[in-house]
């Protein structure tokens, strides 16, 4: 009987070690799903929806945070923040003076470098092979030039076998900040442009048909022979959708590239208190002899007194660093020091 009690004793210390073990164990692996209950909403760009689909499974796996994002587009996005229905928007087009105000203490920070592109769907025209300048880029999405062997897009393009295939021009039907960069460069490039249309999120096109965010212009694109529109790259490879050489001020015909978007990121010496940066035609300038004159920042936009201050603070910090790199591959490029200084001293002003 005792040794028998013996054994009852030793089996219920061991159990209570087990479970004691168990919780200690248990404990270990509860902290970071305790942590998955912290959620960041956020909701804007399309040209950033692939970098933040790369980002949201790295990031919840090193900080148990889950990132939820709707690629509904740049206006969208700052429609949403400015509502307070999302903790963060995103775009691609600066906060205008009136979006500001109506933010009501908003910050933008620029969180990546990529670039807009000139994209086509010309029959017996492989990708990369067409060759186009500003001028010519606005006339054709003006309404001037209608066909894809007008002589403006054959002096590009000799030895270019071009049909006379009808040019459909293909644009964003929402508000974009792919349409911001595309306008913007437009306006540089062509007075016309600049005088008729501008450079807006929104725009009143002289021509063309409208596609949903980037995913409905890349299948528009696909799917009208003789088409051209504009896409982020990362669209460009996702979909397989051919893309422009662009002249650009320095008279090279570039293509965009991390080296391409990163000459074009010489333009910045200094970052304004706004974080408002355009890379779009850079100079004629040796130093950006290799420049994609289409090259973007692109920004988070966050509330500077939020709740989620700590948790938004975070995990902007880590996509400035640990999330450069693995976006690389979808033709985003570092981003300079000086404009990672300049988020980095914003980032400091959101608080609880």
């Amino acid at each position: 009987m005792p040794k028998y009690g013996s054994f009852i004793r030793t089996s219920v210390a061991l159990a209570i070690a087990g479970v004691l073990a168990a919780v200690a164990v248990g404990g270990a692996g509860a902290a970071p799903a305790k942590k998955q209950d912290t959620t960041l909403t956020g909701a804007g760009s399309s040209l950033i929806g692939p970098a933040l689909a790369i980002w949201q499974p790295l990031y919840g796996a090193a900080r148990g945070v889950t990132v939820n994002y709707s690629a509904i587009g740049s206006g969208a996005g700052i429609a949403a923040i400015t509502a307070r229905t999302v903790d963060f928007g995103a775009s691609d087009a600066p906060l205008t003076p009136d979006q500001a105000t109506a933010c009501n203490g908003c910050v933008q920070i620029p969180w990546a470098l990529t670039a807009t592109v000139p994209v086509y769907n010309v029959p017996g025209v492989p990708d990369t092979k067409l060759k186009l300048d500003g001028p010519t880029l606005a006339n054709i999405f003006l309404g001037n030039i209608k066909t894809w062997n007008d002589p403006a897009i054959a002096k590009l393009n000799p030895g270019l076998n071009l049909p006379s295939t009808n040019i459909t021009v293909v644009h964003r039907s929402d508000g974009s900040g792919d349409t911001y960069v595309f306008a913007s460069y437009l306006s540089k490039v062509s007075p016309d442009w600049a005088s008729k249309v501008g450079a807006a999120t929104s725009l009143s096109w002289p021509t063309g048909v409208g596609g949903a965010k980037n995913a409905g212009v890349a299948a528009l694109i696909a799917s009208t022979p003789g088409s051209i529109g504009y896409l982020s790259d990362a669209y460009t490879l996702q979909n397989h959708i051919s893309k422009a050489q662009v002249k650009n001020a320095a008279g090279k015909f570039t293509l965009p590239s991390i080296n391409s978007i990163e000459d074009a990121a010489q333009l910045v010496k200094e970052v304004p208190a706004d974080n408002k940066i355009s890379l779009t035609d850079p100079p004629a300038d040796p130093k950006y002899a290799g420049a994609w004159p289409l090259s973007t920042f692109t920004y988070i936009i966050v509330p500077i007194q939020t709740a989620k201050a700590h948790d938004i603070k975070n995990f902007v910090s880590w996509v400035l660093t640990h999330g450069q790199p693995p976006i690389k591959k979808l033709v985003f490029a570092p981003m300079p020091l000086v404009v990672v200084k300049a988020a980095n001293k914003t980032l400091t002003q959101i608080h609880s």
